[in-house]
């Protein structure tokens, strides 16, 4: 039995353990993945050399390097519980689906770009954790074929969104509502805050979450610039803030989109 450690420098959020997941997922050699995201380290114990695992890390451009591979007894591996994977993912699933209603829904409401480019990047992580339990029980080629589709859907959403941008910056459209804005982007910081959590707990050497992992988040951190942009609207009373935000928000999503098109090829 071989364990191999690689240092991901890009691996900061759930969403893209979820990714890395189901790009291993079909090697029957994997035996079992052990994820630091608070390190951006991942351990896989397998049974063959590894050139296969690196060149599919690798595909995803998440930055994988090879760290050490060492011989370890096949008794010291012991293999995951899908299960209890299954029902974790479930949980963060829901979570971000209703998030994204609210958010789109709010975003509309509010005319807030920024709510809006977070609401898609919510079912963007939704899109990474339902991938995750089709995988389960499911043909590569069939896992494949739905990853094409979600994430050539999900791009054509970030690009309806920054040309909406775009039209708004340069039309008269008028400010967004910066109390909706600053309430939905706190419910959504605490919502991504219990995703992490309920994640954490099938970490048997981790029976909490570390403020360290908190704030290094792509999701966390798109939150707290929604939140920003609010106060800066009320501060400077204009739409600009709000469109900066969500042209940068949408950007994310097209990388997450191209991310997720990769697990199709």
């Amino acid at each position: 039995m071989l364990k191999s450690e690689y240092h991901i420098s890009k691996m900061d959020c759930p969403s893209e353990e979820n990714l890395i997941r189901m790009k291993l997922d079909g090697l029957p050699e994997i035996k079992r993945l052990d994820f630091d995201i608070e390190n951006r380290n991942l351990t896989v114990y397998h049974s063959a050399e590894n050139q296969k695992i690196t060149s599919q890390l690798e595909e995803l451009n998440l930055g994988a390097k090879l760290s050490n591979t060492t011989t370890i007894k096949e008794s010291e591996v012991v293999i995951e519980s899908s299960g209890v994977q299954s029902k974790l993912l479930w949980s963060v699933l829901i979570i971000n689906f209703v998030f994204f209603v609210i958010e789109m829904t709010t975003g509309i409401f509010s005319k807030s770009m920024g709510l809006v480019a977070d609401s898609l990047d919510m079912l963007a992580d939704s899109f990474v954790y339902g991938l995750s339990l089709w995988a389960v029980g499911s043909t590569v080629l069939r896992k494949k074929k739905v990853a094409r589709l979600s994430g050539y859907f999900q791009l054509s959403l970030a690009l309806l969104g920054i040309i909406e941008v775009t039209r708004r910056f340069i039309s008269s459209e008028t400010m967004p509502d910066y109390r909706i804005m600053i309430g939905v982007s706190i419910l959504a910081l605490i919502a991504n805050l219990a995703c992490l959590y309920i994640l954490q707990k099938s970490k048997s050497n981790e029976a909490h979450m570390k403020a360290s992992m908190i704030f290094t988040s792509n999701d966390v951190i798109i939150n707290g610039g929604v939140i920003l942009a609010g106060f800066m609207v009320l501060l400077t009373q204009s739409k600009y803030p709000d469109l900066i935000v969500g042209s940068i928000v949408f950007l994310i999503v097209v990388r997450g989109a191209f991310r997720i098109l990769k697990l199709g090829n």
